[in-house]
């Protein structure tokens, strides 16, 4: 097949993460289709142009919507604030082009939806920023739970706890309003927990949950004022899934100390299992066998045995990092555009993700149990 043109809109964190991914892909994974750096936007012109020569990019702009009509772009790469997802993808698809969106989706669940169900009626591929799903580390997990290495699961606690909104003299953002982020830490953190425990559990039926602003305030950048957070700074929920195991869910972005302690613990009948991201080459994991003098928590570090670690280093312990996550993910988009099957996780799978996090949202303002099937 012909070179796929790589179209970015966005050149910060996750911006560079994208181009750093599709720049790696076949490289590091060998059997993926070809792509190229076509098109990069971002305002003012001049930045646009400079970050594309930074990056590698051929063309660049400052109008996303000349970038998506590009007939030189096959794969939209949106990496902007979340307001700007929804129009963006829609036109996207609308376009013909396969799209690759940060997380979350939008800033609703309606507009989610309509997102999944354009990109089911194109028949374009798709492809959302739940990297940590893509660890060598949590699918060795996911294996080890689906093949009953820990016996049947019986319960899953987790939590994902980042300081970034801890100090509350920092300055108001985007972030914190309702119209432009969304849901706050829920819809930057929360789903991405949500997303492991899809993996390890299953979906998850119905919750109760509880959420909070920490600083009610924050001080505009400019020293005129303050503004008002309209989002949350924590959250928390009690989970039942589908299978009958229950679980909880807790986010925050406002815990002193923690950087991305993304981390949960799965519960069976003959052990558990143990992650956290901060330490993301190792899993924990008890098993409830033998002498139980003997009996403890034992240390896997990632490595060859747990594909694709290999495909980055042939040696074990010696660490992937957040952006080969980013490689890893761009190679299934590349993949499933070649070979014409779903990538994972897709709109698809991304809307069910998200259903939670607007859960929790609603059953907190309402203070009742939320189906999920009612969303």
């Amino acid at each position: 097949m012909k070179s796929l043109g790589i179209g970015l809109i966005g050149t910060g964190f996750m911006g560079k993460a994208h181009a750093l991914a599709f720049g790696a892909a076949k490289a590091v994974m060998g059997d993926v289709p070809d792509s190229h750096l076509a098109v990069l936007c971002d305002t003012p012109a001049d930045k646009a142009a400079q970050m594309a020569d930074q990056f590698g990019f051929a063309h660049a702009t400052d109008d996303w919507k000349s970038l998506v009509a590009s007939p030189d772009v096959d794969i939209v790469s949106i990496t902007t604030p979340n307001t700007l997802h929804f129009d963006m993808a829609i036109a996207a698809i609308k376009a013909g082009k396969h799209v690759y969106c940060e997380k979350p989706l939008a800033l609703t669940l309606d507009q989610a939806r309509e997102m999944r169900d354009t990109a089911r009626a194109a028949g374009v591929k798709t492809m959302v920023g739940y990297n940590y799903i893509k660890n060598p580390a949590f699918t060795h997990a996911c294996r080890l739970v689906q093949s009953g290495e820990i016996g049947n699961i019986v319960h899953f606690r987790g939590w994902v706890d980042e300081d970034y909104q801890a100090d509350p003299s920092l300055p108001w953002t985007w972030r914190a309003k309702l119209s432009d982020a969304g849901l706050g830490a829920l819809g930057d953190l929360g789903c991405h927990l949500v997303s492991m425990a899809y993996g390890l559990v299953g979906p998850i039926e119905s919750l109760i949950a509880d959420m909070q602003t920490v600083h009610a305030t924050r001080p505009l950048a400019d020293g005129t004022g303050r503004a008002n957070v309209e989002n949350e700074d924590t959250a928390s929920a009690l989970v039942r899934f589908a299978n009958g195991v229950q679980g909880s869910l807790s986010t925050s972005r406002s815990a002193w100390g923690r950087k991305n302690r993304l981390a949960w613990e799965v519960h069976g009948t003959k052990g558990m299992i143990c992650f956290d991201q901060e330490r993301m080459n190792e899993l924990q994991i008890y098993r409830n066998t033998g002498d139980t003098s003997q009996q403890g928590f034992t240390t896997i570090l990632t490595g060859p045995e747990h594909p694709p670690y290999g495909q980055f280093c042939p040696a074990p312990g010696h660490q992937l990092g957040f952006n080969d996550l980013k490689v890893i993910e761009a190679t299934a988009l590349l993949r499933a555009i070649r070979d014409k099957h779903a990538a994972y996780p897709d709109f698809d799978h991304a809307y069910e993700f998200e259903k939670t996090i607007h859960a929790i949202a609603l059953s907190a303002r309402n203070g009742l149990r939320v189906s999920l099937s009612d969303l």
